[in-house]
């Protein structure tokens, strides 16, 4: 090979990597303008205001420093704060703390007067209450109980706790702080209802629930 045919090999070979790597940054300036992709989890709540829900029966819920807040004193009444809006297929995810009293998020319920929210309650308390559980209100009673010992293996009670509740078609699988505490088939469940988060009656208790957000299936 001549010394000229050498170097035109060589121009050649700078020209395709040069080029290669043009095209490189371009797809990179290209992916990098583009928008990012929006978040399947939706909010329910803007951590301002009871937007988007509806408070019934006794106790008081306020928004404070971007959570729902539950305050009730020995009520006689249940104090239930109810979406708006039904949901069939889901998973929802929210942190709360409750260290007093006896709380609970219903799921695929609906309201009966004066204060009673029918359906599936995921409990939501303190060691020994349950929490993590699925319980039928009005009907069934307990469905799954975690036992106390793993209730206070998870449950923190000087800082905020996070809950999962997957419900597609009679399945339902909930986590607390990423450990399942609850697994089960439900046919007779109801397919579709509201959101309901419980101050339970007789109770001097303060409860806090923020950042619900939601995947629907």
């Amino acid at each position: 090979m001549t010394h000229r045919s050498c170097w035109m090999s060589l121009a050649m070979w700078v020209a395709i990597v040069g080029a290669a790597a043009m095209a490189g940054r371009t797809i990179q300036a290209a992916d990098e303008a583009k928008p990012p992709a929006p978040s399947a989890w939706k909010p329910l709540m803007d951590g301002k205001t009871l937007t988007g829900w509806h408070s019934v029966g006794m106790g008081r819920w306020t928004v404070e420093d971007g959570a729902f807040v539950g305050r009730a004193n020995n009520e006689k009444l249940y104090g239930l704060l109810f979406s708006d809006k039904t949901y069939k297929d889901f998973v929802v995810r929210f942190k709360f703390q409750s260290n007093t009293g006896d709380s609970g998020f219903y799921i695929r319920t609906v309201f009966k007067e004066p204060d009673q929210a029918h359906g599936l309650q995921v409990q939501v308390g303190p060691a020994g209450s349950g929490c993590g559980g699925v319980y039928e209100s009005y009907g069934r009673g307990w469905l799954v109980k975690p036992p106390v010992e793993l209730e206070k293996k998870l449950l923190k009670t000087d800082d905020w706790n996070l809950m999962q509740i997957e419900a597609v078609g009679p399945k339902i699988i909930v986590t607390l702080n990423g450990v399942k505490t609850a697994e089960l088939v439900d046919e007779k469940g109801r397919p579709e209802g509201h959101f309901a988060l419980q101050m339970h009656a007789g109770c001097v208790m303060e409860v806090r629930f923020k950042d619900i957000e939601i995947l629907e299936k």
